[in-house]
């Protein structure tokens, strides 16, 4: 298990192409979501991530109970929170910064579960993005926009339990992971899909179906899932939880610019403000080897001078 800054290069890049896949991803959301109810894009979404792959792809040589719980927690309950909590009135590029708790959660987790400790640098680097999130809270203008925040937070919660199933399982073939989470997701999701948003609206949706909606809908299951989720679990598992988790703090930059771009979403000052904290937290994780080399030299030289 390394720090994050000993990646290779190769594995530097796939964490960065990762997070902007993801960053992106809450473009498609938006576009999805005009199209469908926030249950039902998610039940299309896992039933096209599972199939025809689960044919392909055999299943992860794991207990059941570790798969079944990866598809719980990393599809049903984070999409379906998610995806309802910009339903609510969150806007896509809050959604993609708030998602980022994710990250304290993460370490937390592993540091319980697996004694993957973060030092002191990683720890203060949370506390500093946190800020940031706590900035977001403050600006909810209405109910709804602050119920979509909790879910959205409760969101973040069950991704990083999937992470620690992920590392449970441990697969040989990361995609293999996603491609069978997916299939235990997929008939979670349409059950609730029909007892919630009820078979009127389902079929509705499917019946007026529109090309963006299904440009949205490839690009989610795809892009976001198999390559974002497959290239996630294979560096999950080659690194530290703490040291891969933090490159996740870069998907609210680019959800920021992208929604300001293609949504026209407003960028005021306050949300702004929120993601250099964010950023700031990113740093201090990143660079958490760098700087404690660098007291240790400060230390030796005043040392030799005094």
């Amino acid at each position: 298990m390394g720090n994050a800054l000993n990646l290779s290069t190769k594995h530097l890049f796939l964490a960065l192409f990762t997070v902007l896949i993801w960053g992106l991803n809450f473009i498609a959301i938006y576009y999805g979501l005009q199209g469908f109810p926030p249950l039902l894009l998610c039940a299309i979404r896992f039933g096209l991530a599972a199939f025809p792959w689960v044919f392909i792809f055999p299943r992860p040589k794991a207990p059941l109970k570790y798969i079944i719980g990866y598809g719980i927690f990393t599809f049903v309950m984070q999409f379906g929170l998610l995806f309802s909590g910009i339903q609510m009135g969150l806007s896509t590029g809050l959604a993609s910064l708030v998602l980022q708790v994710q990250v304290f959660f993460s370490m937390g987790l592993a540091a319980f579960f697996f004694a993957d400790r973060p030092g002191m640098w990683k720890i203060c680097g949370s506390l500093i993005s946190f800020v940031g999130i706590g900035i977001v809270a403050f600006h909810m203008g209405d109910s709804s926009s602050f119920i979509g925040l909790l879910l959205t937070i409760l969101a973040a919660l069950s991704w990083s339990a999937g992470n620690m199933f992920s590392k449970k399982v441990d697969a040989d073939s990361p995609l293999s992971l996603v491609v069978w989470g997916n299939l235990v997701a997929f008939p979670f999701m349409v059950l609730l899909s029909f007892l919630i948003e009820g078979p009127e609206r389902m079929s509705s949706s499917l019946q007026n179906i529109s090309l963006p909606t299904i440009a949205a809908i490839l690009y989610i299951v795809y892009l976001s899932t198999h390559v974002g989720y497959g290239l996630w679990g294979f560096l999950l598992n080659s690194y530290a939880t703490a040291a891969v988790v933090p490159f996740t703090l870069l998907i609210p930059v680019i959800g920021f610019l992208s929604a300001a771009v293609v949504l026209n979403e407003p960028l005021p000052f306050w949300k702004i403000g929120a993601s250099v904290f964010v950023m700031i937290g990113l740093v201090f994780n990143l660079l958490e080897k760098h700087i404690l080399a660098t007291l240790k030299r400060l230390r030796l030289k005043i040392r030799q001078i005094g």
